[in-house]
């Protein structure tokens, strides 16, 4: 069996898929059947990614500014991971690692020792995503942590993408976040989920992303109305909140979003690891958080 890579890129196959990683950002690029149905968005003009790591922040700081021990870093949305190139630390059939870790340039944004490693594992009915931080620092490491995946929506062409609809593992009654120029607004609104299903439509996005910050679920099934086309199932593992974003110019795209953490409220302006949502890891330890990406053509 052909294994395609490139310093740039590796495509790993199981049963009847494939999935291509790429060293920069460590964003997976695509994820297909043999069926030639692509579930991931091909970074098109309206979007121009497909599903980056948000390290080591989700979400927007006040002003992009991390203030740490009377110092002041600028860090724009989402941290520097996306756009960082990670190195390769293993490449096989059906596998592949990845590793950043800290250095002078990222010391200038954030600064904190540490290695982020992600692993890659197809099989044929989908794939995971392992993620596992190391503080390799002498203090607290804070730190968030979020997949931002992007599918095609509709996932099959001639399909109407109001009717497809999320539909989660438990109901979620519970009120959701939005946010205003990248913070976290105070105010709530109504869950938009009818017991466990998420009818999705444009006009859901035309305030932003849905951001469920006391999720009941641990997966979400995406899928057109009837079962019928292609569909996928994720689920999550460590992470604590959800957000579900397209953009509101009507983007042929969904992000399904697990994270472990967010946006800078509206209005904190405190030390970073006084943020509310941050994970502290301790000097010298660990933390790990996954996410699977199951998938059918029919």
């Amino acid at each position: 069996m052909e294994i395609v890579m490139t310093d740039d890129t590796h495509t790993i196959r199981s049963g009847g898929l494939t999935a291509t990683i790429k060293a920069h950002g460590a964003e997976m690029c695509s994820l297909k059947s043999d069926a030639g149905v692509e579930f991931v968005w091909q970074a098109a003009r309206a979007w121009p990614r497909h599903a980056p790591l948000l390290f080591p922040i989700v979400g927007r700081l006040a002003n992009d500014e991390l203030r740490h021990r009377g110092k002041t870093y600028r860090m724009t949305q989402h941290g520097f991971a996306r756009d960082s190139r990670f190195a390769w630390a293993e490449r096989g059939e059906s596998r592949c690692v990845l590793v950043l870790e800290d250095s002078e340039t990222t010391r200038a944004l954030y600064p904190f020792a540490f290695r982020l490693i992600v692993t890659y594992t197809l099989d044929a009915a989908g794939l995971d995503v392992a993620l596992k931080i190391v503080n390799t620092g002498a203090e607290t490491l804070p730190v968030s942590l979020g997949g931002h995946p992007a599918f095609n929506w509709p996932l099959q062409a001639g399909v109407s993408k109001e009717s497809y609809a999320l539909t989660f593992t438990n109901e979620e009654p519970s009120p959701v976040r939005r946010v205003e120029g990248g913070l976290l607004l105070a105010a709530t609104d109504p869950s938009p989920v009818r017991g466990t299903a998420l009818p999705l439509s444009e006009a859901l996005f035309t305030v932003d992303a849905v951001i469920f910050d006391r999720i009941n679920s641990d997966a979400v099934r995406y899928a057109a109305g009837q079962g019928a086309g292609p569909w996928l199932k994720m689920s999550w593992r460590g992470f604590r909140e959800l957000g579900v974003w397209s953009k509101p110019s009507g983007a042929p795209f969904l992000c399904i979003e697990p994270w472990r953490g967010y946006a800078s409220p509206a209005g904190f302006d405190g030390e970073f690891s006084d943020k509310p949502g941050l994970m502290h890891i301790a000097a010298g330890a660990e933390e790990r958080l996954s996410f699977r990406i199951e998938v059918a053509s029919s």
